[in-house]
């Protein structure tokens, strides 16, 4: 079966840059895109009588799209169903999942919609959350670079395969960011740990990583890393590192990490199931 990027679209501008960032994407890695609009059956359309149909919604992006990137082969399906479970079903063969941050249904103020979220938990695929409208030029993002959050002590293959193949594709260089916490016993002692304790320990956290990319190093020999271990929270490392990138790939165990990353998001977020 041939593979494809798979794109979750209604009439939100949210969804049409997510649909952007997908037709690049794919034409990047030479597949074809295809677009899906699940209409829920179970509520009047406001626009069931307009000229934008839900029937029709679909196949409209794919117009847009194919003007603005005319060598994409692209496919539009309009579905009736259930979002979260219409779009999970169809993802499963794909290359990955491509979301708006929030559909046209979201509430107003939340920092991420109901599909995006139940899919970015539960998706077996890859999902990339893309903010942001149409009015920029180019994808979103403030960077070019690709962030990877990763524990070196429990890696997420399938991430950082992710974020090595994605920074091959876009000739960008890799940020590794590893977070770690002081030990146990640090924390239990009267007093502040000794200078150069943490410095061992933080010796140990770099020598962590290494290990943990050296393999994928030996694969992607082209790819640029910056290694990068830091005495923060994840949330907050990630949340610094998304400023000043163009994708952040995170696993889907880091849980609330990846949604709170979701919530600051100014460029793409991949969540990646283990």
């Amino acid at each position: 079966m041939e593979q494809v990027i798979i794109t979750g679209v209604d009439r939100s501008a949210s969804s049409r840059a997510a649909a952007d960032w997908a037709a690049r994407e794919a034409l990047l890695r030479g597949l074809p895109l295809r677009v899906i609009h699940v209409s829920p059956p179970d509520r009047p359309d406001p626009a069931q009588q307009g000229p934008y149909r839900p029937e029709t919604v679909a196949d409209g992006v794919v117009v847009e799209l194919t003007v603005r990137h005319p060598t994409l082969r692209a496919q539009g399906v309009n579905l009736t169903g259930s979002p979260v479970a219409a779009l999970r079903t169809m993802a499963e063969d794909a290359e990955m999942l491509v979301l708006g941050l929030r559909g046209e249904g979201s509430r107003p103020g939340a920092p991420v919609g109901s599909t995006a979220a139940a899919l970015a938990r539960a998706c077996e695929r890859p999902v990339v959350l893309v903010p942001g409208s149409l009015a920029g030029e180019g994808p979103p993002g403030h960077g070019d670079g690709v962030a990877l959050g990763i524990d070196a002590r429990n890696p997420a293959s399938g991430a950082v395969g992710l974020a090595f193949e994605a920074a091959r594709l876009h000739g960008a260089r890799l940020h590794a960011l590893h977070s770690w916490t002081l030990p146990a016993q640090a924390a239990e002692r009267p007093f502040p740990p000794l200078e150069e304790d943490r410095a061992a320990w933080e010796d140990d956290e770099v020598q962590r990583l290494s290990d943990t990319l050296r393999p994928w190093h030996g694969k992607y020999p082209e790819v640029d890393v910056l290694e990068d271990v830091v005495l923060l929270a994840p949330k907050v490392a990630l949340v610094r590192a998304a400023e000043n990138s163009g994708l952040v790939v995170v696993g889907r165990r880091s849980g609330g990490t990846a949604l709170t990353l979701l919530g600051h998001a100014m460029c793409p977020i991949a969540v990646v199931s283990a």
